[in-house]
């Protein structure tokens, strides 16, 4: 071993001195270092929702390349920009996106950089088989949902969440799809998917992303993107008893925001969380491109936990520049269904448009000219397979048929074929089914869906149906009469009706069209139809007659049934469209050619989807003369004639009567002819049938049969000299009280 010479000994002690003095200098620097935390990570999500392949820009809608160029403005000022969508990105496309079956939507979001997307229900219009082995390859995106499962393996049928890491942190998307998707999709093209409820989904799958085990994903950030919405845009319609409150008070506590989709609001709120001190902020941004949202996110990067998180909702329109690159995917998708679409189909003659509310948007729960013209439109192509009455949805009527046209090429009046597809996007075919009056009026009292997000739908019925309802009645109660022809139809008949594939396979709730029986595939194409139709019929009309009511109607005096002319009112709903047709008129009472009340309507869209305007209180009384089953009928303008079955009660016992009568003269000579006649009135407004007797002093001295019309005229035989006391006595009637005139007095000298 060596010893080292005092001189390395003394300099390798300085050199360790100055070491640690170095190192303790270092020591306090980096503590003091150390006690300046670092600064927060700034995350942007930005989201949309029911974009439905809305390609090009107009009105409120920005188009798929303002969108694109949104994105790129945020991702430019930060990196850590994370764009998400709530599902519904593709079907009920607009043409230019719909004639090349969406390709060009899918594009454009590919595009602009989209990170995931829950899964809507219109991703499935085409069914699981084309979400599996087109959708999900096609977007560059994963498609997420964490309610949808697999019916033989019980297994989630696509990846429930997705973790894209920014500056270290960790932010989860978890997405869930509305439990409605069996209702609003046709429920054979999703037979192997099991729709589970979805605050046990999300939660499971936010306890995995917290559970601290990074084998099966961790997240710092939770986000849920679903496919399910608020009602409106108030924050009453996230909390309590609702559909939306439900999952919102379900899921609240485990995650830290809400992108909303599917009901097509702006929603921006913070919602506090039941049983928490917490609130979230849940948004939805609108549709089509006209708005987008934003969650401002910062998290501290030393614990990983949320510095604060705030959420907005803006307009599209004027947001940001074009993205070039999409603008040419669009401009090339436009020339496309330029192309395609310019063909004329045919002409209509004016606007033919669904139901609005106030505020003119859609109302999926009001008679619509367009719905009514569709069934009528399939059940002229299938009236030679047997079909008699034909039921359309609303949800799948997607735009109005407007005269104006857009130029030149487009004259007024004109349909081509990108305004008819553009009003069925959906390529269903027609199916018919037979379906007893009684399970018909169960079709009918579905339209009735409480706790829904839509509570009442409107059906489009095929004219030639026509239906009376209590707008009031409890559930399963509102259909009060039903009639095919102007005839009522008897609970037991059997009826062909004519069908969407999505409606006949219990689509939007219609549960009861799924058990018809003798159900067949026509084939055709239901826009297919349409365009036949056009072809054959132009100029197409509106028809303005109302083919359903609200009736409620006073209830009779007697358990028997209405006496004849009880004096009833009927209190009438629903005699009017929202949009189109007339706006203004009177409804009225008839009976055979005779009109028993009448009264003028009040016009008042409602800012809420219904179909009550057109309202009035007709006072009316019941027809004598008639008893038993008998049909009254409810007039209106543009045509409205709907038959109200009502029971006018028999008489019990005989009919009163009412008798009069008096002589030609007071003062006469012996031996003149006196006449006398005598008029008898049944009280139920029927002709009398017996004798009336001419009495002089209680002494019968004539008698005649009445007339159909009552009357009689008698000529008395000669009178002695005196004063005479004349009385008409109606006797011997079949069914009719006897009655007695009041005296007249005859002198005779």
């Amino acid at each position: 071993m060596t010893v080292p010479s005092r001189r390395r000994a003394v300099a390798a002690l300085s050199a360790t001195a100055a070491l640690a003095l170095g190192l303790a200098s270092l020591g306090a620097g980096a503590a003091q270092a150390a006690a300046v935390p670092a600064p927060p990570v700034n995350i942007d999500v930005l989201t949309f929702n029911d974009f439905h392949g809305r390609l090009e820009a107009g009105g409120a809608s920005a188009g798929a390349a303002v969108l694109g160029g949104l994105f790129a403005q945020f991702r430019a000022a930060n990196p850590n920009t994370i764009v998400a969508a709530a599902g519904d990105n593709v079907g009920a496309s607009t043409f230019t996106s719909f004639v090349q079956n969406d390709q060009p939507t899918i594009d454009a979001l590919n595009a602009a950089k989209v990170d995931v997307s829950a899964l809507g229900n219109h991703e499935f219009d085409q069914g699981r088989a084309d979400v599996d082995t087109r959708l999900t390859k096609a977007f560059g995106f994963p498609l997420i949902s964490a309610n949808l499962y697999d019916t033989t393996t019980q297994k989630p049928a696509y990846d429930p969440y997705y973790v894209k890491t920014v500056s270290g942190i960790r932010v989860g998307f978890i997405g869930a799809t509305t439990e409605d998707l069996p209702t609003l999709v046709s429920p054979s093209g999703i037979s192997t998917l099991d729709v589970k409820p979805v605050v046990d989904s999300v939660n499971r799958v936010a306890a995995q992303l917290r559970d601290g085990d990074p084998t099966n994903g961790e997240a710092d950030v939770l986000v849920l993107a679903q496919h399910e919405g608020p009602a409106s845009g108030a924050l009453s319609s996230a909390q309590g008893d609702t559909v939306f409150g439900k999952i919102v008070a379900g899921v609240g506590a485990n995650i830290d925001a809400i992108v909303a989709g599917h009901t097509h609001q702006v929603f921006d709120q913070d919602v506090p969380v039941p049983g928490t001190s917490k609130t979230i902020p849940v948004i939805e941004a609108g549709k089509y491109g006209e708005s987008y949202g934003r969650l401002a996110i910062q998290v501290d990067p030393a614990t990983r936990t949320i510095v604060s998180i705030d959420g907005e909702v803006k307009p599209l329109v004027g947001a940001a520049q074009p993205d070039p690159a999409i603008a040419k995917i669009v401009a090339d998708a436009v020339a496309v269904a330029k192309e395609k679409g310019q063909v004329s189909l045919g002409s209509i003659a004016s606007d033919i448009t669904r139901a609005r509310k106030a505020d003119g948007s859609e109302n999926r729960g009001g008679e619509s000219t367009l719905s009514n013209l569709i069934a009528d439109v399939q059940l002229a192509a299938t009236t030679s397979r047997g079909a008699k009455v034909a039921l359309m949805n609303p949800g799948g009527v997607r735009t109005d048929l407007l005269y104006a046209g857009t130029g030149p090429t487009d004259p007024d009046g004109n349909v081509t074929y990108s305004e008819a597809a553009s009003v069925q996007p959906f390529s269903n075919t027609l199916v018919t089914l037979d379906l007893t009056g009684a399970q018909l009026k169960t079709v009918l009292e579905q339209q009735w869906q409480p706790g829904s997000s839509r509570p009442f739908l409107k059906l489009g019925v095929s004219k030639g149906l026509s239906y009376t309802y209590d707008p009031a009645a409890a559930t399963g109660s509102h259909i009060t009469s039903l009639a095919l022809d102007g005839k009522p139809l008897a609970p037991t008949a059997t009826v062909k009706i004519v069908t969407n594939s999505f409606l006949a396979s219990g689509g939007d709730g219609f549960l009861e069209l799924a058990k018809g029986a003798n159900t067949a595939d026509t084939g055709l194409v239901d826009l297919a139809t349409f365009v036949d139709y056009l072809k054959a019929n132009s100029p197409v009309k509106p028809d303005t007659a109302q083919r359903s009511i609200g009736v409620k109607l006073t209830p009779p005096a007697a358990a028997a049934g209405y006496a004849p002319g009880e004096r009833v009112t009927a209190s009438v709903s629903s005699m009017l469209f929202t949009n189109g047709g007339p706006t203004s008129g009177t409804a009225a009472v008839t009976f055979g050619t005779q009109t028993l009340g009448s009264a003028p309507l009040s016009f008042t869209v409602a800012a809420a989807e219904g179909d009550e305007q057109g309202a009035a209180d007709v006072v009316f009384t019941m027809p004598k003369g008639v008893t038993g089953a008998q049909t009254l009928t409810i007039t209106g303008p543009g045509g409205t004639a709907i038959p109200v079955p009502v029971t006018i009660a028999g008489q019990t016992g005989p009919v009163a009567t009412t008798t009069t009568g008096y002589p030609d003269r007071v003062f006469a000579s012996r031996g003149d002819r006196i006449r006398y006649t005598a008029q008898v009135t049944a009280a139920d407004g029927t002709a009398p049938v017996g004798t009336v007797q001419v009495r002089d002093r209680g002494k019968a001295i004539a008698q005649a049969r009445v007339a159909a019309d009552g009357s009689a005229t008698l000529t008395l035989p000669p009178l002695k000299r005196g004063v005479h006391f004349l009385t008409a006595t109606f006797t011997d009637g079949k069914g009719f009280a006897p009655s007695t005139s009041r005296t007249s007095i005859v002198i005779v000298w």
